[in-house]
């Protein structure tokens, strides 16, 4: 195990995974968020990748480090190492493109194998920018989401810039919101707080969940 380090002065830690099918704009959507950057031809991730910011929520900063993971099903095997750890998922799909939101049951089932019970859902449809293209409507999104309890759902451009920012606090403050007051007063003060260095390599697979979540 990595030891922890202490840091003063700091806000809360959160980790934020951002999962979904090769080519839907996952890390658009990461590199927008964090640097205001878009690459129009991106290389796909290998295995995992990872950034970090700071914002700042109800008057507390919290650093997010938001894990971008490969969608090619050769690194499950790599990627289900970093769901038990995540506060909140971000579930994309690209809504020109129909097999990536048939897939979306698929990491359904990779979140019920690995996510902890009590981590935020978010499902994206990204590339809003190309309307013109669509394949998805909106209400399938909606339909989708509505199946899982306690996910929300939204759609947006990584391009465009339309709701990135949106997707990341909305998803930070429902972590927020679900946590108990004395966690939250605990982890949001101004104390040392114990946090975990930014891993190098997944930390050991965990175990299955005890119970499913699914649609």
């Amino acid at each position: 195990l990595v030891p922890s380090i202490s840091l003063h002065r700091r806000g809360a830690q959160l980790q934020v995974i951002i999962i979904g099918s090769r080519g839907v704009g996952k890390t658009s959507l990461m590199e927008r968020f964090t640097d205001d950057t878009f690459c129009e031809a991106c290389k796909s991730t290998v295995g995992v990748d990872f950034k970090i910011k700071t914002v700042e929520l109800r008057g507390k900063k919290i650093r997010l480090q938001i894990w971008d993971t490969a969608g090619q099903e050769r690194f499950n095997s790599i990627t289900s190492a970093y769901y038990r750890s995540a506060k909140g998922i971000i579930l994309v799909y690209d809504i020109t493109k129909k097999e990536t939101f048939d897939d979306l049951p698929k990491w359904m089932k990779m979140i019920d194998k690995y996510a902890s019970e009590d981590a935020e859902l978010l499902l994206v449809g990204n590339k809003l920018d190309c309307e013109v293209d669509r394949e998805i409507t909106r209400q399938q999104g909606e339909k989708f989401a509505q199946q899982i309890t306690g996910m929300r759902f939204c759609e947006a451009s990584a391009k465009d810039n339309f709701n990135v920012d949106e997707i990341f606090l909305k998803l930070v403050d429902d972590i927020l919101k679900k946590m108990p007051l004395d966690v939250i007063r605990n982890e949001l003060s101004n104390s040392i707080l114990s946090l975990q260095p930014e891993p190098e390599i997944p930390p050991e697979l965990p175990p299955p969940r005890p119970h499913v979540r699914c649609c």
